[in-house]
């Protein structure tokens, strides 16, 4: 029986339309820049919001309606999720998805309960996969909700954790190989610490080098050619985490010799945390080579936490098109919908008016941004800003002609400088607002 009969498959009915079960702007085939709409994206549906999101807050209970729910904690209930959650991506026209491995399945009584129940769901997800031909965008593994993890996995002062965690991570490898996921992530929930008094950081860090190493070796191991992933988070639930922003989290893989092996799964939330914009640490990631994957949401900012929102700026997704499309796009990743529908909103439609939303405004922002790559406007005018560095002093000191003593002749000939470029801030965001509006 179907979980969702009064929604039909989405189709896209164009700008005018006033139906609210349909797309406005994402046109899956429409070619932008030569590839189709559905290429630029690789929309990705996150089960552990879609599927396990009860609007439960620090405050209240859960609010929201699930027919298909028995209320039990059982692979048999499990299973009916699984096969509900492959309904609603097909008809919203999902390519993707994303899961833990404890989204999916229960969580038994010992490891061997867990992989057995683990192994059980697994199955229905691959027969649901190649039925609807919905893929695995990339899997990962809960390292944070468990009590044993309370300090940590790969950074606890339990070794045992780090051995429990060790022997999950392998397990999830082997899940998301066996569903031919295109990639791996490692969300380090817990990996920091809350107080400098009981805290050895070189010891914790150097456990999470050697940690995932050892997740590398296993990859190769089984063949696994999936790309791996960090995604960055700075705070909520630990104070310090080691993988506090994209700088923090490059720092990290190259002073480990990781960098070979890891891109970034960039979350926008997670960037505001930090004191960022997501376009921040987008473009931060692109310029270094680490640019992998979008966990794509927003925060509100009167918050201090993160609220996963589904994403309605069309600024927002303009700006992470621009980035996408500077680099080349960020296949084999994708735009994972890690975003949950608020508290109030509690019906089950509510969660394809959701996931519509966010994936028209992606829409929106790939023609605004691929309009700005075309005229060349903006382009222009941030190569006119720089222009005292493609000719004279500028363009000698990029070719290394000069140092200290040759700067200094040079500036005490000229004197001081003189402000010869304003910034036109407004000029350029109001060259912006001519697109977008």
């Amino acid at each position: 029986m179907a979980a969702f009969p009064e929604v039909p498959k989405i189709s896209y009915e164009g700008p005018d339309s006033r139906n609210p079960l349909a797309f406005r702007h994402y046109n899956a085939e429409e070619l932008v820049e030569g590839k189709p709409m559905k290429d630029h994206f690789r929309f990705s549906v996150a089960f552990w919001h879609t599927m396990r999101g009860t609007g439960a807050d620090p405050f209240g209970p859960g609010t929201m309606l699930r027919p298909w729910e028995s209320g039990q904690d059982t692979v048999e209930n499990a299973i009916q999720r699984v096969r509900v959650f492959f309904e609603f991506c097909q008809k919203l026209g999902a390519p993707f998805f994303c899961f833990h491995d404890r989204d999916v399945a229960p969580e038994g009584k010992t490891l061997a309960e867990s992989h057995k129940n683990l192994d059980a769901v697994v199955k229905v997800i691959k027969e649901e996969s190649q039925r609807t031909g919905i893929k695995l965008l990339w899997g990962t593994a809960n390292l944070f909700s468990n009590p044993r993890y309370m300090h940590g996995a790969a950074t606890s002062c339990n070794a045992d954790a780090f051995a429990f965690a060790a022997a999950q991570v392998k397990k999830a490898l082997e899940v998301t190989k066996e569903l031919g996921g295109s990639g791996y992530t490692f969300w380090g929930g817990r990996e920091g610490y809350q107080s400098f008094w009981n805290a050895d950081m070189n010891r914790e860090m150097d456990h999470l080098g050697k940690f995932l190493h050892m997740a590398v070796d296993y990859a190769k191991e089984i063949g696994f050619t999936g790309q791996f992933y960090i995604e960055p988070k700075p705070k909520e639930p630990t104070k310090h985490q080691y993988d506090f922003d994209a700088a923090a989290c490059i720092n990290f893989l190259r002073t480990y010799g990781l960098e070979k092996y890891f891109k970034l799964n960039i979350e926008s939330n997670h960037a505001t945390l930090a004191a960022h914009n997501v376009e921040h640490e987008l473009e931060y990631a692109g310029m270094q080579g680490f640019l992998g994957s979008v966990d794509a949401n927003t925060g509100d900012l009167l918050l201090g936490w993160d609220t996963d929102q589904f994403p309605t700026d069309v600024y927002l997704t303009t700006k992470i098109m621009l980035v996408f499309m500077k680099y080349g796009g960020i296949a084999p990743g994708g735009i994972n919908f890690d975003a949950k529908v608020r508290r109030e909103s509690f019906e089950p439609v509510d969660l394809f008016y959701a996931h519509i939303g966010g994936m028209d405004c992606f829409a929106k922002g790939l023609k605004i941004a691929a309009a700005m790559r075309a005229d060349g406007e903006l382009e222009r005018m941030v190569k006119e800003r720089y222009s005292s560095w493609d000719a004279g002093i500028g363009a000698e000191i990029d070719a290394g002609k000069h140092d200290f003593k040759s700067l200094e002749k040079y500036m005490l000939q000229k004197g001081d400088v003189t402000p010869n470029k304003s910034g036109r801030q407004e000029l350029f965001e109001n060259v912006v607002n001519r697109y977008i509006f």
